[in-house]
């Protein structure tokens, strides 16, 4: 078995836990089920309150997985829950200022990037990665072929890594991986059903492990 680090791997993305859902337990199942790169917490409808309160139960059940824990355009709840990231989802201007104030003591990546033009110009402030779709975007089996058509095109000739948003179907990690995408980002595909995330994860872990392309071929 190839070290996950050779080829495409997992990034979750925290759907919208309905108030009586165990959210960390959900999560940390999961997380249980393979290998995790990094996991994304959006703030959805929550204040900024109930977001940290959200926010500090996953966190270290996160980083216990050694998963990355990327708090959602929130500075300030990141560093209160002391995240190790954060994911922009704004323009250049936001990405750029997160980048000149929190690097390198945390990780900045993110994306609002829906042509080339525009991940060329988030390339230029050097964050940590580029995200190729919306962080809802899965609203059908297969990922948006236009995030996986930029996901090909800045993997070839860029070094910052990209995140590419997955669809509904866990099979379709595989067509993420085969653009050259370093990282592939699953919600629904996972959470859909909480009980089975940890089988997905791990469903996943191995389709990757078997047929995705390595990076040092």
């Amino acid at each position: 078995m190839t070290a996950p680090e050779d080829r495409c791997r997992l990034v979750l993305i925290v759907p919208d836990f309905a108030p009586d859902e165990d959210a960390a337990k959900i999560l940390g199942d999961a997380l249980r089920g393979g290998d995790v790169a990094s996991v994304i917490i959006p703030q959805y409808g929550l204040d900024d309150t109930a977001f940290q309160k959200l926010a500090e139960s996953l966190v270290p059940v996160i980083q216990a997985s050694g998963a990355a824990a990327l708090v959602v355009d929130n500075s300030r709840v990141a560093g209160r829950v002391k995240a190790d990231g954060l994911h922009i989802t704004g323009k250049v201007d936001a990405l750029a200022e997160a980048v000149e104030a929190h690097v390198p003591k945390m990780i900045v990546g993110g994306g609002n990037a829906m042509e080339r033009h525009t991940a060329l110009e988030m390339g230029e402030v050097n964050p940590d990665y580029i995200f190729f779709g919306k962080l809802d975007g899965d609203i059908k089996p297969e990922p948006h072929s236009k995030n996986v058509a930029l996901g090909e095109w800045w993997a070839s000739m860029v070094a910052i890594p990209c995140i590419v948003m997955g669809g509904t179907d866990p099979a379709g990690a595989l067509v993420v991986a085969e653009s050259g995408a370093e990282f592939v980002a699953m919600s629904k595909a996972v959470f859909a059903e909480p009980e089975r995330a940890p089988a997905i994860v791990a469903e996943i872990n191995a389709l990757l492990d078997e047929k995705a392309p390595r990076f040092d071929d």
